[in-house]
């Protein structure tokens, strides 16, 4: 069991680091690039605008019932800012896209390699590495930081607007006491953690899909080992990256 785990990630490490191998190449795979970062960030929009905005005011509510009695109410937002920016905002957003942007790459690579297309763009001597991984993983690791500041504005909106309907707190107070407790930690570790889920998703969809075989019950399982261990590895990361970055604060 631990060989075969210890296997699996030494063929991901190698494969991965095939597809960024090929990142001199970026320039002739724009138009994929392009087509990937859409895919990944502008069709996303409306279901992370719908996650973050509950998010937000669900924040807001549990801010509020936990902290009674020992927070200041007009402090309220510093909690909410700070638990969104670190922690609720990439996490959350990177476990929703793995099911929509981690399935779909590990789909689409995966019916790709059944269905030989893949070893036709090598018979036409077009590197797949090249013309199919890299730009998914990189189009990832960049659209998943916007993604997040996003999620940020939508998600800290929302728990002010709650903050005002439900206990009366001025838009005001309510950011400049936010403004005053910042720190650029605060939002640097959340990009970061995105920058590392993007990584993630988007390399262990492409490793899960060219690995794909037996037709359309290879491309189910292809599917959902991209999702499984994508979120295991999101939450493992979660915990790695915080450490580092705030464990000797």
């Amino acid at each position: 069991m631990i060989s075969d785990v210890l296997s699996g990630i030494g063929e991901a490490t190698i494969f991965i680091g095939k597809s960024l191998s090929r990142i001199p190449a970026l320039g002739k795979r724009r138009k994929e690039f392009v087509i990937q970062f859409k895919r990944i960030g502008f069709d996303s929009l409306f279901l992370i605008t719908l996650t973050a905005a509950f998010t937000g005011l669900v924040t807001a509510l549990q801010a509020v019932y936990q902290s009674k009695g020992y927070i200041p109410i007009n402090l309220l937002s510093v909690l909410i800012g700070k638990s969104t920016m670190i922690e609720l905002a990439p996490v959350l957003t990177a476990l929703v896209l793995t099911g929509k942007v981690g399935a779909s790459i590990a789909a689409e690579i995966g019916t790709m390699r059944v269905s030989e297309q893949i070893d036709a763009l090598q018979s036409m001597n077009i590197d797949p590495h090249e013309f199919l991984y890299m730009p998914r993983i990189i189009a990832g690791i960049i659209a998943f930081p916007l993604i997040t500041i996003y999620a940020n504005t939508v998600g800290i909106i929302c728990a002010w607007y709650f903050s005002w309907l439900r206990y009366g707190i001025h838009y005001w107070t309510f950011f400049n006491n936010m403004r005053s407790y910042f720190e650029p930690s605060d939002l640097g570790g959340g990009l970061a953690k995105s920058v590392v889920f993007g990584f993630i998703i988007t390399g262990f969809a492409c490793f899960h899909g060219n690995r794909c075989y037996g037709g359309a019950e290879g491309v189910g399982r292809a599917t959902t080992l991209t999702v499984v261990y994508s979120a295991v590895a999101i939450l493992v990361m979660d915990f790695i990256v915080a450490w580092l970055l705030f464990g000797a604060s």
